[in-house]
């Protein structure tokens, strides 16, 4: 079977971390017999400084064109003033509205899982971090505030500025039946995540997630408010099955769930709509700081590969094949700077991307 992937680098260790799932994924294609065909595209910082635009149209075009893509992470140096100094709609941030909103994602889907090699580096308490964490944050991805009316004015405190959080029943819905879903796949248990007490928009996401879940009668159904669920996250993450959210929401919960599995450059996502093309990327950022020192942490988006595999190019034993590769590494003890703890061999980035593909 031939795919044709386009990769988004961006900026940082990305071109580093899409060169290791890059490499999984040819070794993948001679196993398998596929053959996946890469093309390069700009966006972010590099896409700025080659075109002025953190997205260009081309770049949207060929991704239209393609079955899936690949991202890597996108961002320049906090303090970077040539990048401050730009308007929002020319950020490299806002590439990544524009290419979800292109590509019609609606959902993103961030697994946040405990490797049982890696449950040392879980910085809750053990008796916390024994009961497991296994769950997955579903969120809405081109709705919301990020996508909702802004601007700037001056009144009668001087200037000020506003962004405006608003969702239809008809974004709530398919959001809603993308999580019931996926619980249906699980443990069979949503919980959805608002402000209820406060917020109209969240009244509404309530209302909405209560209607579809009658269509799910096997699904269990539990509301829980933003700040509670941060709490309940650090204090008994084993609860979580499906984590339901708006999008703001889902990109402060998804970080946290992520960080208490022991580190953020572990875990995968993927961004799908109507379609099975996706865009898969790590969770992480583009950290600049460590951009070609070669320690950066493949894994993340070596397993988001294993999700495309999956997911847009129905090849579950080939998605399969990569991720026991992931975790016989760990299990042999080879960890990379972010994970390294006593007693473990510690490997550099391109180190980790070599073992990987030799237990192919």
């Amino acid at each position: 079977m031939k795919k044709h992937i386009a990769v988004l680098a961006g900026d940082g260790i990305g071109p580093e971390i899409t060169d290791g799932a890059i490499a999984v994924l040819n070794k993948v294609g001679e196993k398998f017999c596929h053959e996946f065909e890469f093309e390069q595209l700009l966006m972010g910082v590099c896409a700025i400084e080659a075109t002025g635009e953190p997205l260009p149209q081309y770049t949207i075009d060929r991704c239209l064109e393609s079955d899936s893509v690949l991202l890597g992470a996108v961002g320049g140096a906090v303090g970077d003033k040539r990048i401050e100094k730009l308007p929002g709609h020319l950020r490299p941030e806002a590439g990544l509205l524009k290419i979800r909103s292109a590509l019609g994602l609606y959902s993103n889907l961030r697994p946040a899982k405990l490797f049982p090699a890696l449950a040392g580096a879980c910085p809750l308490r053990k008796d916390i971090a024994e009961k497991g964490i296994d769950l997955v944050v579903v969120r809405e991805l081109i709705g919301g505030i990020y996508f909702g009316e802004r601007g700037r004015g001056v009144g009668e405190g001087g200037e000020f500025a506003y962004d405006t959080e608003k969702y239809s029943v008809e974004e709530i819905e398919r959001i809603a039946r993308i999580a019931f879903d996926l619980a249906m796949r699980r443990r069979k248990h949503v919980t959805s995540i608002d402000k209820a007490n406060v917020l109209e928009s969240s009244r509404l996401w309530r209302e909405v997630v209560h209607n579809v879940a009658k269509e799910y009668p096997e699904v269990e159904l539990t509301d829980m408010l933003v700040d509670n669920t941060a709490m309940q996250l650090v204090k008994n993450p084993s609860q979580f099955d499906v984590v339901l959210t708006s999008n703001i929401f889902g990109d402060i919960l998804s970080d946290e769930a992520a960080m208490i599995t022991g580190s953020i450059g572990m875990l995968a996502s993927s961004s799908l709509g109507s379609t099975k093309r996706g865009l898969y990327e790590p969770i992480h950022g583009s950290a600049p700081d460590i951009a070609g020192k070669d320690i950066a942490n493949p894994i993340a988006t070596i397993l988001s590969a294993a999700m495309m595999l999956r997911d847009s190019f129905d090849m579950p034993a080939e998605a399969q094949a990569i991720e026991a590769a992931v975790n016989a590494v760990l299990d042999e003890g080879y960890r990379t700077a972010d994970i390294m703890s006593d007693g473990m061999k510690q490997v550099k980035g391109s180190e980790m991307t070599k073992l990987i593909v030799e237990r192919i």
